[in-house]
């Protein structure tokens, strides 16, 4: 079916994807909406390397794991909209997995000489967001244009996949664009967070986060250009890690801001523990992900063991980003960490890094070169971003002078018409001199400014003598659904800094919002400290509230230099084993199943 461009086809378009989807739900196996068996449970129990043993093996068959996360991912759309595409069955007649026997490639260590031919992830189930290529299926990126448009050939990450046996079993959601913390498209709808009915997974990569926070995959490939898969990470209580350029396979991916090099889009893997997340990682580049992307390094991991050397590390926190301090519930996941690191009897101190405000407007200035004519030709009559989005589309095609002018008197009206309107506000100024399209003399010298800015955190960086670098990943925790509205994109302030430094940062999650403990003073509202912020700030504390978050899930940032993917893992390890001795533990809550989703008005946690 071929959709024109006139004022009802992304109406019809819409309308032909929803059907579409249904038609692939209704056609499933009736078993795959039965309850798990008990071996079916013990199955969805084992961890990667346990999967790829136990199916090469011959204990479990490939149509035995992927049943059991079928069941579970099925359950996962029902109760939280994650699903673009089912793949179930074409999942099993891929040539690694329809040849499997028993016994086939029995051998199951993992060495730098593997390949892919050993088959290094049989029978591990893997989601793939919506944006990356799969054959015969649709990378719609959530615009009704892309719908019907099958791509021809698969991304590198996903013929690498295939060749080493994994599952690819489900394409998940993504909002309209990609430029939003929230996930909701025309096409799709709203996807929701698994903790809370009434919030957001986040965004860019919520359908994969909330696929698998329910259990419905073992691993989701998602992206990650200004925190699309550490900040679901953190809003979905997830595990995520996202590479350096050229260190994890992304050829092959489509995007709302295609050919912009100025900060890096890349495939980031998301996963329910430490454990897999840093299994998956070796496999991946064990398979020499080079020979399937021209854009990887030719790398080979390398083993890292801080632990067992006895080494005290220097970890560096970052307490605010300029923009958007910290809420109190995310500060406090954070203080649990440096707490239980020093106890360890590492080395803690505070970081001031070269300016992250500074460095955060290098960033908005290269992504929105074009004054947003990409996007806008993505989109079709009467086709839609989320609020955040639009307001930056209207803010870019606002004439020049008028912005000058906006950014002048919004700069220096006086104190009392600032605590009243929320002028005198150098963010919101700021930005309204900024937001405008570039010529190419003029983006190469923000490229200059930019690879200075880099240059300056390496100095700063080696100066201090550090191992790492702790932050919060987002100043809240997952926000309600619209909310995004208030904590606009500058809120991705945390994630997006570590894009443009081009640095290896994970995301882990340590605990959950407490309404007492998380509360904000009474009074706050009408405190000095509340109006010494920015407007952007002070607009984007008014959606915090630990009564509404309570039970959510809390994470951490950890960040190395580029290309120390190894090392960051390793120093996740070494934050989760400091909190295991302190008693800290995260454990997944208790998720509501779909049918008592639909017959509860208010929100289960």
């Amino acid at each position: 079916m071929i959709f024109s461009f006139s004022a009802f086809a992304h109406q019809r378009a819409c309308a032909w994807k929803q059907r579409e989807r249904q038609s692939q739900i209704a056609s499933l196996p009736a078993e795959t909406s039965e309850p798990l068996s008990l071996s079916e449970h013990k199955i969805h129990a084992l961890s990667i390397s346990q999967l790829v043993a136990q199916c090469k093996s011959g204990v479990v068959s490939p149509s035995d794991i992927l049943l059991a996360y079928a069941k579970k991912a099925l359950r996962a759309h029902m109760a939280t909209n994650c699903i673009t595409d089912f793949m179930f069955k074409e999942s099993l007649l891929i040539p690694s997995v329809a040849n499997w026997g028993p016994g086939v490639d029995s051998d199951t260590s993992i060495s730098d000489s593997d390949s892919t031919s050993e088959r290094s992830l049989m029978g591990v189930p893997v989601s793939i967001k919506d944006t990356i290529n799969i054959a015969g299926h649709d990378s719609t990126i959530s615009f009704s244009r892309n719908i019907n448009k099958p791509a021809s050939t698969s991304s590198s990450i996903v013929s690498l996949l295939q060749d080493s046996g994994a599952l690819i079993h489900a394409k998940t959601t993504v909002p309209t664009g990609l430029l939003s913390i929230e996930t909701y498209s025309d096409i799709f709808g709203r996807t929701l967070n698994p903790y809370s009915r009434f919030h957001t997974p986040g965004g860019s990569t919520g359908g994969g986060a909330s696929l698998l926070a329910c259990g419905g995959s073992k691993i989701e490939i998602g992206t990650d250009l200004a925190g699309s898969a550490r900040i679901p990470a953190h809003f979905c209580g997830l595990w995520s890690l996202k590479g350096s350029a050229g260190r994890f396979p992304s050829w092959g991916s489509r995007s709302s801001l295609p050919g912009a090099e100025g900060v890096p889009i890349l495939s980031a893997p998301m996963a329910t523990s430490l454990e897999d997340l840093a299994e998956f990682w070796k496999r991946v580049v064990i398979a020499k992900p080079w020979i399937y992307d021209h854009t990887c390094i030719p790398m080979p991991w390398k083993e890292v063991n801080l632990r067992d050397e006895g080494r005290k590390l220097k970890w560096g926190v970052i307490w605010d980003d300029g923009v958007i301090p910290p809420t109190p519930a995310t500060r406090r996941a954070l203080s649990m960490v440096i707490s239980a690191l020093k106890r360890q009897g590492h080395e803690v101190v505070d970081f001031k890094p070269p300016d992250i405000y500074h460095g955060l407007k290098l960033g908005y200035q290269l992504l929105f070169g074009d004054g947003g004519q990409q996007i806008r030709e993505a989109l079709l009559p009467s086709e839609k971003l989320n609020t955040p989005a639009m307001s930056v589309l209207g803010l870019l095609s606002l004439p020049r002078f008028f912005k000058s002018l906006l950014a002048r008197l919004t700069r220096h009206l006086p104190g009392w018409w600032r605590r009243l309107f929320g002028a005198g506000d150098y963010v919101a100024a700021d930005f309204y001199e900024i937001m405008r399209s570039r010529s190419v003399c003029e983006e190469r010298r923000i490229i200059c400014a930019r690879d200075e800015y880099r240059a300056a955190w390496h100095e700063k960086w080696i100066s201090e003598g550090l191992d790492f670098v702790l932050t919060v990943p987002h100043a809240f925790p997952a926000l309600a659904h619209d909310a995004s509205e208030k904590a606009t994109l500058m809120s991705a302030g945390y994630t997006f800094i570590f894009s443009l430094l081009d640095y290896t940062a994970g995301v882990l999650p340590v605990t959950f919002v407490d309404r007492a403990s998380d509360a904000l003073p009474l009074e706050f509202f009408a405190s000095e400290q509340y109006h010494r912020m920015n407007g952007v700030a002070r607009t984007a504390y008014t959606a915090y509230d630990t009564e509404d978050m309570h039970g959510l899930p809390l994470g951490i940032q950890i960040v190395g230099q580029r290309l120390q993917e190894e090392k960051v893992l390793e120093g996740m390890k070494i934050i989760e084993a400091s909190l295991k001795k302190q008693g800290h533990v995260f454990v997944p809550g208790n998720l509501p199943s779909p049918t008592a989703w639909a017959e509860s008005p208010t929100r289960l946690v």
